[in-house]
This record gives C-alpha cells, structure tokens and sequence, in this order.
C-alpha cells in the first residue's frame, strides 16, 4: 500500500493505492484522498472527511495538527477582499503601548489564536462560536495564520490561559508595566466589584442580594490603578458572598505578587470593623463612604449636623454646592477623620419628592421636618487628613472604576458569559481584562475628540485589503480612517508580504 500523487489544473491530488493478488493476477484499488495541503505532514482535504491527516503506516484517519492552517492559495474567493484597518489597528497598538510582553507572559503555545482571540473580544460581540467566520473574513487570517478558532479548540484555549500559573505570569509582567507608568503609583488603588448574571450551573453562580438588587450571579471585583484609571488586577468569587469579607484577601493577593497597596479607595460596601482594622495594621491609607445605618454614622450626624450649614463649610464641587465640614472620629478604636456633607441639590430635590408625598400621607408638619432634615447628607471617612476641598474629587475617582466595568461589559464582551466550567470562566475573565486594558487606553486617546472606539473601529473596518499570492495590497483609507492613524501616530503601509 503507498500513496500516489496526480497534478490536475495546478493543483495536486493524493490517492490511496492498494495492490491486491488474486490467482497470478494482480489488480490494483484507489480511494482518493482529496487534495494535498500539507505532504509532509500528510494533511488532505476532501469533501466527505474536510482538512484531516492521515497516517500511511498505521493506516489510521485524525483530525488536522492543532493550529494547521490551509495554505493562502486555498482561500476561497470570496474571501481575497478583507477587512484589514480595524485588526491593523489594533496590533500595532498593542506593540506601540508595549503590552506585547505583558500578553506573551501568558505563555499560550499558539500566540495566533491569543492574539487573535483578544481582537475578537474587541471587535465582535458575537458568540465564541463564531470566533473563526470572523476570523475567515478579516486581516487577521493573515496576521495570526496559526490562529485556531474552532469551537471546540477556543475552549480548550479559554481553558489554558485560565491556568493559575499562566495568569500569575502575566500579571507579573503585567506590574512590571504598570509600575513605569507615568500618573501614578501603582499602590494607590480604587476597588469595587460587579455582578455577572448569568443561568451557569456552576458553583459560582449564586442568588444575590446586592444594595437591594437579587440576581443570579458571579461577583467579579476590580482593582483600578487611581492615577491612569487602568485595571491592574481581578478576583472573583460566588453571587451570595457579600463584598466586604472579600476586601482582605484581595489585598493579600496583591501583597503576595509584590504589589503594596499604599492608598485605597473604597465602595461603601466594604467598611466592616475586620477590613478598618486590616486596613490600620497594614498602614493602608483609605477613603471610604459610611452607610447610614451604622452608629459611627448616626453618632457623626447628630453632632455635627445642626452646625454644617455654614459659611465657612460651604465649597464648590464640579459646579455644585455642598456643605463640609471635617471633623476627628474613632473607627473601631481607631482615630481619623470624618468629612460631614450636605449635597444641596440632592436635598432639594428629595425635599420635593417628600413635599409631594406628605398630603397624601396626611404627614404633620413635624413628620415633614424631621424627613427632610437628613436630606442629602453624607459622610466620607478617611485615615488620613485630607483638605476640604481635595476630598471629593479624591473620593469621586472612585467613578473610574465604574467606567472600567461599563467598558467591560458593553465593549469588552464581558457579559454575557458563555462557559460551563471555573476554568474556562477564568480564561474568559483573563481574556475580556486584557481586552478592557486596551479599550481604557483607545479611549483616554480620544479623550479630546468625539470619535468613540466603536466609531473608531467601525470606520478602520472599511478599510479593505486584497489578498495576493504571496502579499496583500491595502484599499485607500477614508478621510475618517487617516484622521484616527494620524491621531494615534500610526502610517498604513501599502504593501504587506507574507
């Protein structure tokens, strides 16, 4: 048995020849093959099978290698024109920022299908099913040729990179990164966490009750770097588990990879005596916001309140007035500072709102009082003395965090989750954060525009390019296309060989 080779209109043919005795008479058998793709490697395809291997010695039919691609001369003809300028982008972004060696630190055998996978991320919404039509029609078939992107091996990827050893790497390199950015230390962190609704039948999904909010669901917690707004890190755990008893370990977590939170600012959520406390022992600064209906809170109140409305507390913020006035307070057996407020507008229209209500309530005039009197009132603690007018604004970039998980989950194709088991979960989270680090990075570029990255990336889409034998040729780009490479300082070549 041998197999035998036929050129028909350029193209090579493999058949199966098996000789076959009977009596003095010797008759020879054919099974075709199917074309050639790879001889060597003894790789065919052929209408019935697809792309397989088949092995001549043991006789025995599998599927192609992982990461084989058909030769470019293979691709069908519709797909010589594709889309090029949003993957282009997005490349040579990734190396101009320097997050190469972050994303390589990974260590996935096949650095096409990672490369790949993160673009798609970003630019398709689309099931991970689909990762490889889309992959099939874009520049990226050429860029990342390796990549791999069928269902069943996107799984097996999201499962790799969800390894603990592949995601310690990264954020290895990752702080290392982050450690030379200019704006900010890498220890000053907002944190806060996120719910991921999802019908997974996992351990991880769980009823929860969240600031009154029930939903089935994952709880996903982000650290965000306070002075670039970037995400540095992720932890995750089940729905019912409540934010503040995951706060410490997110912390040890950090310390344990070199990271020494310095400063932090946190969700109301999260201020319990055990965190306050773990906060003081390890000489963590913070900023946090009391919920009222702590004591600490209502002792605060009734001592300050009938003195904040003032000349002297009065102080503008973001074109608002309010009321405040710092004050010293124990936490826990701690000393540090409350900052007692008074939203003004807040109060007014809350005000409005009880006003509407108390006739139909038939509430008298005490009962009115008394319901407007802690109208809009707040309160900040802080471990360290802050001035008046820089503690709103410190505690308001806590909204940072809130624009990292609007990008996660609107662009980053966060949700919805479409995995069955943790480590798939996790290689799906690892995937979406890197997808989110280099959205937050487009969209502080374009800060100074009106070009949205969904703008940005559907315009760079239409640009096409069309695929020849051994290079592709570049369509010219419209003037919304040369404006954004002129904007992130990037030259569109005419010609790319491969």
């Amino acid at each position: 048995m041998y197999i035998g080779y036929d050129v028909k209109n350029g193209v090579e043919y493999a058949k199966l020849c098996t000789s076959k005795r009977k009596g003095k008479e010797t008759t020879k058998e054919y099974e075709n093959l199917g074309r050639v793709l790879d001889k060597e490697k003894g790789v065919y395809h052929s209408r019935s099978r697809g792309v397989f291997s088949y092995d001549l010695a043991t006789n025995a039919y599998s599927s192609a290698p992982d990461g084989f691609v058909a030769p470019s001369r293979g691709l069908a003809k519709e797909r010589l024109i594709l889309d090029f300028g949003d993957v282009f982008f997005l490349d040579t972004f990734t190396r101009k920022e320097g997050l190469r060696a972050a994303i390589d630190s990974i260590g996935y055998g096949n650095p096409d299908t990672l490369y790949a996978m993160i673009s798609f991320y970003i630019l398709c919404s689309l099931a991970n099913c689909h990762a490889n039509d889309w992959w099939g029609g874009s520049y990226a078939r050429i860029l990342y040729k390796e990549a791999s992107l069928s269902s069943q091996r996107v799984s097996e990827f999201l499962l790799t990179i969800g390894d603990e050893y592949s995601q310690r790497e990264f954020f290895k390199e990752y702080f290392r990164l982050l450690d030379g950015t200019p704006g900010g230390a890498l220890g000053n962190v907002l944190i806060d966490s996120t719910g991921l609704p999802n019908s997974i039948h996992f351990p991880l999904t769980a009823i929860s009750n969240h600031n009154g909010e029930i939903s089935n669901e994952a709880r996903l917690m982000y650290v965000v770097q306070q002075g670039t707004g970037l995400p540095i890190y992720f932890r995750y755990c089940p729905g019912n588990v409540i934010d503040a008893s995951t706060l410490v370990r997110c912390l040890s977590e950090l310390k344990a990879q070199g990271v020494n939170t310095k400063f932090a600012i946190l969700d109301a959520g999260y201020y319990t005596a055990e965190n306050i406390a773990e906060l003081f022992e390890n000489k963590i600064s913070f900023v946090t916001r009391l919920k009222e209906n702590l004591k600490v809170y209502k002792d605060i109140v009734r001592e300050h309140l009938d003195t904040l409305e003032r000349g002297e507390n009065l102080v503008d913020y973001n074109g608002r007035y309010v009321y405040l006035k710092r004050v010293p307070c124990q936490l826990h057996d701690h000393a540090a500072w409350a900052y007692v407020g008074l939203d003004i507008e807040r109060k007014s229209s809350e005000s409005r709102k009880t006003f509407r209500k108390a006739k139909d309530k038939k509430m008298t005039s005490e009962q009115v009082h008394e319901a407007i009197h802690k109208k809009g009132v707040f309160i900040l603690v802080s471990s360290r003395r802050i001035a008046i007018d820089k503690v709103l604004p410190l505690y308001y970039t806590r909204q940072q965090i809130e624009q990292i998980f609007d990008i996660g989950k609107n662009y980053a194709d966060m949700l919805p989750l479409r995995v069955q088991t943790e480590e798939t979960f996790r290689g799906h989270l690892l995937l979406t954060f890197l997808a989110t680090v280099i959205l937050k990075k487009i969209q502080d570029k374009l800060k100074t525009t009106t070009i949205s990255p969904m703008s940005l990336f559907l315009n760079l889409r239409n640009q096409k390019c069309k695929v020849y034998e051994r290079e592709i040729i570049t369509q010219e780009a419209f003037k919304k296309a040369n404006d954004i490479y002129k904007l992130f300082d990037m030259e569109c070549p005419v010609r790319i060989d491969f």
